[in-house]
């Protein structure tokens, strides 16, 4: 039997924090994590300048703005530090506080003051200040453990598998969401009973009728793609799940017809080709090797289509003879009758297969 380790920040802690220390202070604050995502804020006090009120609608502070207040040495500052107004970011003045706990930087509290503010008034806010710190540490150390816990669980290795420390109700069923580079996605703010864990793809499992809601909206924080595996009654098979949302995330990749959230259930002959290993999809991809991008393109979409030539036709936005031509020419080269049930068979699994290699049309 799994024991539970999961352990979740309370928000609510986190909000009753900041509104003690904007009362205590008399100051506009907002408390970010690390990665300048904002976790909780305060009531307004007088001025608000673009970057608080761009934080509270977006949680995020934008790329120029991080790089603005970095140069001030924010990260390894060991007390607070006046930040001054720059009016072409339109940034008030402010103090950052970074909140550090064993010499880790875990986040940072905002106060906008142009330095009215006494120092003597503000390091009364520093048990304050240190409480918040030490509840993001202990967050992060959590969802260290959770990582390791969902890994297990998700694991192909049986034994791995039965390491895991964590117990969820069923039934469930496993996301794959790819990373970007330009964007983080708050992980923090799903739903409750959802775990997620980063990395490459970033997964997560969640209840099964929560799953398409959550699968939605990492994908669209992230901007990229992801997968959606079969439902699970039982937690113990969750693996099985994980291993069609990867699958499923693949062809969400190559697939556009599939993108940008492609769901196991939904893919078809395709759950047979996420399947293949690399050899295996060579072995297919090397009836088509001949055709160049535009003849692949063409005798794809029209294998598509149900060899419909007129639709094909406009499709593609040429005319038919030219369509006409570039199947022939394709036959020619593939040594395949297009008409023949067998031969339309390999050659379009020949070119799904390429997809899943990278080398489809585009």
């Amino acid at each position: 039997m799994w024991q539970a380790v999961i352990q979740m920040h309370n928000t609510a802690d986190l909000q009753e924090l900041v509104d003690e220390i904007a009362a205590r202070l008399g100051a506009s604050a907002t408390l970010e994590d690390r990665s300048f995502r904002l976790l909780a804020y305060g009531a307004q006090h007088g001025d608000i300048d673009t970057v608080r009120q761009e934080s509270i609608l977006r949680r995020r502070a934008t790329g120029e703005v991080r790089e603005y207040f970095e140069r001030y040495g924010i990260a390894r500052a060991g007390g607070p530090v006046r930040i001054p107004a720059d009016a072409d970011l339109k940034v008030l003045a402010r103090v950052c506080w970074p909140l550090r706990h064993g010499d880790v930087t875990y986040g940072y509290l905002w106060l906008l003051d142009d330095g009215r503010l006494p120092e003597a008034t503000l390091r009364t806010a520093a048990p304050l200040v240190a409480r918040a710190a030490a509840a993001l540490a202990q967050e992060a150390r959590s969802r260290q453990d959770l990582g390791r816990g969902l890994r297990a669980l998700l694991s192909g290795d049986p034994e791995e598998r039965a390491t895991a420390t964590i117990e969820v109700p069923g039934p469930v069923t496993a996301i794959a969401v790819r990373e970007s580079e330009e964007r983080v996605a708050a992980l923090w703010t799903l739903p409750r009973g959802v775990l997620a864990r980063a990395g490459s793809p970033v997964a997560l499992l969640a209840p099964a009728h929560l799953a398409a809601e959550v699968a939605q909206t990492v994908q669209s924080a992230y901007g990229t793609a992801a997968g959606v595996g079969g439902a699970r009654p039982d937690p113990a098979d969750a693996w099985q799940s994980w291993r069609e949302a990867r699958q499923a995330l693949r062809v969400a990749e190559h697939f556009p017809r599939f993108a940008p959230v492609a769901r196991w259930e939904d893919l078809g002959v395709h759950r047979l080709l996420a399947r293949l290993g690399q050899s295996d999809l060579r072995e297919l991809a090397a009836e088509t090797a001949g055709l160049d991008a535009e003849l692949a393109q063409s005798v794809e979409t029209y294998l598509d289509l149900g060899g419909h030539a007129q639709k094909t036709a406009a499709e593609l936005g040429v005319h038919r003879q030219t369509l006409y031509y570039r199947l022939g020419k394709a036959e020619r080269l593939t040594h395949r009758d297009l008409s023949d049930g067998d031969d339309r068979l390999a050659v379009h699994l020949a070119l799904k297969a390429a997809r899943l290699l990278g080398r489809g049309a585009t």
